[in-house]
């Protein structure tokens, strides 16, 4: 049997994907993959995401700069969840999130609100134009 065929990949052909920092233990994103997505990922040591908005491949940094070499690949106990471990590149190294923060989970729930707990590294307009 196929590896890519031991997933267990929803409806549209989907498996959710969490992208954690190997030297920290950082939760820095949540993605999908499609089949394409993981064997790219799998081939290359750099974590190639599927886009649901755009319909297509996601190679993460194509637009930001803000690569993930891939450490690990990993699946959970009812291999329905990717997690890969990355170390995160780019020209300021460190971020994952579009926002230009660290990780995507950058807010706290905290005494009835959602409270950002970490601060923009860099703008986000100055990574995409």
């Amino acid at each position: 049997m196929n590896w890519l065929d031991e997933v267990k990949w929803d409806a549209q052909g989907l498996v959710p994907v969490i992208a954690q920092e190997v030297g920290s233990g950082d939760v820095l994103m949540f993605a999908w993959m499609n089949r394409e997505a993981l064997q790219k990922t799998a081939e290359l040591g750099r974590a190639v995401y599927f886009s649901r908005s755009r319909a297509k491949l996601w190679f993460k940094g194509e637009e930001s700069g803000h690569i993930q070499t891939v450490h690990e690949l990993r699946i959970d106990c009812d291999n329905d969840v990717i997690l890969l471990k990355v170390t995160q590149l780019g020209h300021t190294p460190g971020i994952a999130c579009h926002t230009g923060r660290h990780s995507c989970f950058f807010s706290l729930y905290k005494d009835g609100t959602w409270q950002v707990t970490e601060p923009v590294l860099k703008d986000p307009e100055s990574i995409y134009k």
